[in-house]
């Protein structure tokens, strides 16, 4: 080829160039160069070179390649090609960085990170101080390697069982069991977590027009004029019916039974006309806890005025996750107010009330207003009234509230 021609081929050349190589990895540019070289003949190596920019060396290299087997699907060099990695360069760097995030129960005492937050670049600082130069996204590429990855806390410690506690469960499910088959009312209850009414931020998120989040107060203040809500649930194990007595005063042993009250003339009466027992199935701690004296003499009061025998059963202490009011009712009333703020307690008792589930679940919810005094002392005359009956097994968790007329 002459000199014009020369200058012709180099500018088609870049031309082609210019067009494809934003749209190729490293291998096809190589080897696209190869072939190109190869098609012009003689000379054809320096006009690919000086069109493309790549090296001689890179085109020749590229030429062989053109007579070896296609690479796999996906791969731009052949299996060992390319820079090794950091740790097979040096195997001690990964010893070193195990080391780092060992708890401290397995981790060197003296480690550097024992009380700081064991971030990727805090670490390849760390590793930088040992002598290895590392940049912090190697640290996370070397992490995974090691087969760690982000975790959360979970909450698995139960803390001391009671040597009962199993026992009570099957106690609890062969009562639970016996009223459903008898067509009687089963119930589980508790108080939900007492929940800021204003304009506050609430956990979760929903969807809203994209840059036009909900906006909420910066600070999350209470509100002596407004108060809390104080959701009580009451879940029918035979129906899958929930009631939600929503207070703003205070939880004492008188709202729970209170609520359950509620939820009786409400639901209960015309679900079980003819019921003449009510088995409760409550923590063993909090408002309707089994030491609670209050607690006993307001079922008492309820059973005088229904006419049922109510049955209490308590799980044991600390074992509160297995109430099923918990996962069956208040989960889904988590989900379905999420980044929603509460902010009047209308609002809590209709979003609440608007709570469904696929299989079915269906919940009625009211605002109490009442007012419950707190540090009521029940007096031991009061407590000796109370027609109560511990069954055989822990009457403490165990035990049936007769009305005082049988």
């Amino acid at each position: 080829m002459d000199a014009l021609q020369d200058i012709d081929v180099l500018q088609e050349i870049r031309s082609k160039w210019d067009k494809l190589m934003p749209h190729l990895n490293e291998r096809q540019r190589r080897l696209l160069a190869a072939a190109e070289a190869r098609v012009l003949g003689y000379g054809g190596v320096a006009l690919v070179a000086a069109a493309s920019g790549l090296s001689r060396t890179t085109i020749y290299k590229a030429l062989a390649e053109l007579d070896e087997a296609p690479l796999p699907e996906g791969y731009a060099r052949r299996p060992g090609g390319g820079r090794k990695r950091l740790h097979e360069e040096d195997p001690s760097l990964l010893a070193a960085l195990e080391e780092l995030i060992a708890p401290a129960t397995r981790g060197h005492p003296q480690s550097p990170l024992r009380w700081t937050c064991k971030s990727t670049r805090q670490l390849a600082e760390a590793l930088g101080q040992q002598g290895y130069l590392v940049a912090h996204r190697t640290v996370a590429d070397l992490l995974r390697h090691l087969g760690y990855s982000l975790q959360a806390n979970a909450k698995t410690i139960e803390g001391k069982q009671h040597p009962d506690r199993d026992a009570q469960f099957q106690y609890i499910n062969r009562l639970t069991k016996r009223h459903l088959r008898q067509k009687l009312p089963a119930i589980s209850v508790d108080a939900k977590k007492k929940e800021l009414v204003g304009d506050y931020k609430n956990p979760g998120r929903e969807w809203q027009p994209k840059g036009k989040p909900e906006r909420v107060g910066t600070h999350d203040f209470p509100n002596p004029k407004v108060g809390k809500a104080i959701p009580y649930g009451v879940y029918d194990m035979g129906r899958n019916e929930g009631w939600v007595n929503v207070g703003r005063d205070h939880d004492t042993a008188s709202f729970p039974v209170e609520s359950i009250r509620r939820w009786w003339r409400v639901m209960g009466r015309k679900a079980y006309p003819d019921a003449d027992s009510l088995l409760v199935c409550a923590d063993a701690g909090g408002s309707n806890g089994y030491r609670l004296r209050l607690w006993k003499l307001e079922l008492q009061q309820l059973a005088d005025e229904t006419g049922l025998k109510i049955t209490v059963c308590h799980f044991p202490p600390g074992t509160s996750k297995w109430n099923k009011v918990e996962h069956r009712l208040f989960a889904h009333i988590t989900m379905n107010w999420r980044g929603r703020p509460l902010v009047s307690h209308e609002v809590v008792v209709n979003l609440i009330g608007a709570t469904t589930t696929k299989t079915g679940l269906k919940i009625k919810a009211r605002l109490d207003t009442s007012i419950y005094p707190t540090k009521i002392k029940v007096p031991d005359e009061d407590i000796e009234s109370v027609n109560l009956q511990p069954h055989s097994f822990h009457g403490e968790w165990n035990y049936t509230i007769r009305p005082r007329c049988d």
